[in-house]
């Protein structure tokens, strides 16, 4: 049986239902066969009115196959270039057929499967929240390669195009009808293909209506092409603008940009070609590697359950309540309560509680401000939100998640008093970034039932949550939380007990690093320079101001009460240069008046002085790539050393917590899956050339030896 199947009416229209083998259809050698079959056959029918493209998927069709893409090697260029050729050879024959072509949009259209659409003279697509159109190739460092460039440019114009490729923007039909990217909606699915057929019946005679624009005489390009001065200058300024923007670090949006302005000034057909080229570039990168592997095949694994034990029923959490209502409270409140659960917020006092409560309804005030939510919304889910100081409120929550400072003695006394208001087989999760999670539930009296569940600041945006489990931490357990966090729209990794676990461990030799480099005599700016240079958001030392070496000092005491200083490494020279800052200068960071750097009452900051008496050596000679190393390194050193001990269960999870946790630099995939493009043995070989001059924590782990011996990379 066709996985096109090919139907014609009494009217003379056929109408092709895309229904590939698997869950989606997607452009890959099944695809060409089917596609080149279906055109074949439309180009030989006699007395035909018109095509209807329609899908038997609830997405209408899922873009190009990764697993093809992930495939492209060096070497191979001329036949992955000769593939593309075909599938834009039969898209191409597609829309000069004599007689209109409609898109009729089930779900989902995005990649490849929007570049089909555009290749129809007429897009219908139903009105659903399900559905969304765009070509996000560029969030997997690709490009689209069916043609998507070529056409979005000839569409809309240069400028218009640009957001939609640069950006991979997805929009709703709503929002693609208002822009020109298609013609109409429908309410329902069902009025979809007798839409289409009612469009060419009553066009089947206009000799505009099988034809593209682009392919009219006379067809100029929307907005202009570059030799007309607005989008001439939009030429000259856009490089840099993308430059700041990406740092050289991300070849797709260059190349996207290249394919676009390439697309404004040659003939269509021409600039089909330089797309090919343009992909077939960019497919072989170890960049695309990279975010292909853990952007799409880690975060499926990640958010389809990988991690969670199987043969648990799904649970949904209904009651929860939240024990501190500072930041992190308040954020985790929020995002609980925008999920439609029952939310009990309790502090020290009402007062404090009902401030934790005025941090949602500020959120949902801004969003209804917006035009994304209504006021009757907006009143449901603070309603949903209890603000309290008497423990008895809490009784019967499904979970209640502690999360007040991190202190030993005060995490346990309050898992005592409050543990006992959870229902029947309730969890108890802390959310904590450090301390172990089974030293934590030593206060329990179901330690089973306890486990780690650690948010990320501010909650309300950052979309990763961190679950630990404890040495008695149940499979029950875990399956909970980890519904849970799927429940509030967050993805979860899941790790083993450990101090500062993988997250917050890893994230911690990052900054070390920048401040062993300013220890050192390296220049503060040239340090900030370096990690921004990386892919970093901003410098180490800028990071560190954030997170607070105030609050870093009071974790080093922590530690060493526990008896578990420097346990992953020497902290000495960490620890002289925050004694220095905050003890000697009470620098203690941007929430403390100030750190490393001075902030100004209008946002601005800049270096603090005294670094440079302190710290700056005018004669100290640097490796520029040497300090980039350091940098990178150090983290990635980190994460393996996670997964040689059994504190990262996978490398899909190393990789998801590095780039969507702390902030990992999006081109390396994730700090793991960056060995694997950098060359295992070529990993290693560097790791002893930076251990040889900086010490032994550049020293390579076991397992990147075991690795770079066999051959098999970490996946």
């Amino acid at each position: 049986m066709s996985v096109f199947k090919y139907e014609k009416d009494a009217d003379g229209i056929v109408t092709v239902t895309m229904d590939m083998t698997g869950p989606v259809n997607a452009m890959n050698e099944e695809y060409r066969q089917a596609m080149a079959a279906t055109i074949d056959a439309l180009e030989q029918e006699k007395d035909l009115a018109g095509v209807i493209f329609a899908s038997a998927k609830k997405v209408f069709f899922a873009g190009g196959d990764l697993n093809e893409l992930l495939a492209a090697q060096k070497g191979n260029e001329a036949e992955f270039m000769a593939m593309l050729r075909v599938t834009k050879h039969n898209l191409r024959r597609l829309e000069k057929l004599t007689v209109p072509v409609v898109a009729a949009i089930n779900g989902a259209a995005l990649g490849g499967g929007f570049e089909i659409c555009l290749c129809c003279n007429y897009r219908i697509a139903w009105d659903d929240k399900s559905v969304q159109l765009g070509l996000p190739e560029v969030t997997l460092g690709l490009l689209p390669g069916g043609g998507g460039v070529v056409r979005m440019v000839n569409m809309l114009g240069l400028e218009k195009a640009l957001p939609y490729l640069l950006e991979g923007r997805k929009v709703a039909p709503a929002a693609a009808l208002a822009e020109g990217m298609i013609h109409e909606t429908v309410t329902t699915v069902a009025e979809l293909v007798p839409r289409a057929k009612a469009w060419i019946l009553a066009n089947k005679d206009s000799e505009d209506a099988a034809v593209q624009p682009w392919d009219r005489k006379g067809f100029r390009l929307p907005g202009g092409n570059v030799s007309s001065p607005k989008i001439a200058q939009l030429v000259m300024g856009a490089p840099a603008m993308l430059r700041q923007k990406t740092r050289g670090l991300l070849p797709a949006p260059e190349k996207i940009l290249d394919c676009a302005v390439e697309a404004a000034r040659l003939d269509f057909d021409t600039a089909l070609d330089v797309e090919s080229r343009g992909l077939t570039y960019l497919a072989v990168t170890p960049q695309a590697k990279n975010m292909i592997s853990t952007f799409f095949f880690g975060m499926n694994k990640v958010n389809g359950g990988a991690s969670r034990p199987k043969g648990i029923a799904p649970y949904t959490t209904k009651k929860v309540g939240v024990l501190g209502a500072g930041m992190m409270g308040q954020g985790i409140a929020y995002v609980s309560a925008m999920a439609g659960i029952e939310v009990v917020l309790k502090d020290v006092s009402t007062e404090a509680a009902a401030k934790g409560k005025a941090y949602s309804e500020k959120l949902l005030e801004k969003q209804v401000s917006r035009g994304r939510m209504n006021e009757e919304k907006k009143a449901g889910v603070l309603g949903l939100i209890k603000p309290t100081a008497e423990d008895a409120d809490l009784q019967g929550c499904d979970l209640i998640i502690e999360a007040v400072f991190e202190n030993m003695d005060l995490k346990h006394r309050i898992t005592k008093a409050t543990e006992s208001r959870l229902a029947a087989d309730g969890v108890w999760g802390s959310n904590t970034s450090t301390l172990p999670i089974t030293q934590l539930a030593q206060a329990s009296s179901k330690p089973e039932n306890f486990i780690g569940i650690h948010f990320f600041s501010p909650v309300d945006k950052m979309p990763l949550v961190e679950i630990i489990c404890g040495e008695k931490t149940s499979d029950e357990t875990l399956a909970k939380a980890f519904d849970y966090t799927r429940q509030i729209r967050k993805t979860p990794i899941v790790v083993n007990d450990s101090m500062g676990f993988f997250t917050s461990r890893t994230f911690g030799t990052c900054l070390d690093e920048g401040v062993r480099l300013l220890s050192e005599g390296a220049h503060p700016v040239q340090i900030e320079a370096m990690g921004k240079a990386i892919g970093m958001p901003v410098g180490p030392l800028a990071v560190y101001d954030e997170v607070s070496l105030e609050l870093s000092r009071k974790a080093q005491e922590t530690w060493k009460e526990m008896g578990v200083l420097d346990k992953w490494g020497d902290g000495t020279v960490l620890r002289s240069v925050i004694d220095t800052m905050v003890g000697e200068h009470g620098r203690g960071g941007r929430h403390h008046g100030g750190g490393f750097y001075e902030y100004s009452a209008d946002g601005g900051k800049a270096i603090w002085p005294g670094l440079f008496d302190l710290y700056y050596k005018p004669d100290a000679q640097f490796s520029e790539q040497d300090m980039k190393d350091r940098l990178l390194f150090r983290p990635v050193i980190e994460s393996l050393k996670c997964l040689e001990t059994g504190v990262l269960r996978s490398v899909a999870d190393g990789n998801i917590g590095s780039i969507m946790g702390i902030g990992a630099p999006v081109w390396t995939g994730g700090y793991i899956q960056f060995v694997n493009t950098y060359g295992l043995q070529h990993f290693v070989d560097r790791c002893r050339e930076l251990e040889q001059k900086y010490g032994e924590r550049f020293a390579p782990p076991q397992i990147a030896l075991d690795h770079a011996a066999s051959g098999e990379i970490f996946a």
